[in-house]
């Protein structure tokens, strides 16, 4: 099943959106970024920790796939009492309906203990607090094609590429026309439809991976 666009943080890993909060003279600084992979989130992690390296807990949780799912994730209490941390910030993200995302809330103890109840609502706040500001993006999956049609009906699929948000990419002329195009994956059932009836079932439409995208061969 294609996936749907949908929101990501508007923000990298090279200027975080940060928000703080004091909690019974504890402060606790989240630190949200755009993260569209594990090893993008361990990376603004570990970038997090050496920053931060005089805090007492550098607590994080990802969720680094589309939003809501569970692929892609990671968490650590990093030293704070086992489940008081990383899991409960993880739950707030995988609700909050945005994707590839990752927060590290740094702690800096300020000699009041919270109680483990205490610590779980801490950090849940902290990531609240965050995303309550955070600018999002929209992401785009994208689905990329190769196409094989007669000339004759060429023009008629420049016409249908504006209404399907397509973009050709490369073109290759030879005794029929060799295209290929990216257009948003949630668009590729209606697209293949449409050139269906605009050829009669005569046009090769055929899927490429990211792999064969990227290379630069003839469709």
């Amino acid at each position: 099943m294609s996936v749907t666009r949908y929101p990501v943080p508007a923000v990298g890993p090279d200027q975080p959106h940060c928000t703080e909060l004091l909690i019974r003279r504890s402060r606790f600084l989240a630190q949200c970024a755009h993260t569209p992979g594990p090893e993008a989130a361990r990376a603004f992690v570990e970038s997090v920790r050496r920053a931060r390296a005089d805090a007492t807990h550098n607590c994080w949780a990802f969720a680094a796939g589309p939003p809501g799912q569970t692929a892609r994730i990671g968490f650590s209490d990093d030293g704070e009492p086992h489940g008081t941390a990383g899991r409960p910030m993880l739950q707030v993200l995988l609700h909050c309906g945005i994707g590839e995302i990752c927060v590290v809330v740094t702690r800096w103890f300020g000699g009041i203990k919270l109680g483990t109840g205490g610590l779980v609502r801490a950090y849940q706040d902290s990531v609240r607090e965050n995303l309550a500001s955070l600018a999002v993006a929209e992401k785009v999956p994208l689905a990329h094609l190769a196409l094989s049609l007669e000339y004759t009906h060429l023009d008629g699929l420049r016409r249908l590429l504006p209404a399907h948000e397509a973009r050709l990419t490369a073109e290759d002329y030879q005794a029929a026309a060799h295209l290929r195009l990216s257009l948003p994956q949630e668009r590729v059932p209606a697209f293949e439809k449409a050139l269906a009836r605009l050829t009669n079932g005569a046009a090769s439409c055929r899927a490429l991976d990211q792999a064969a995208f990227l290379e630069n061969d003839a469709p």
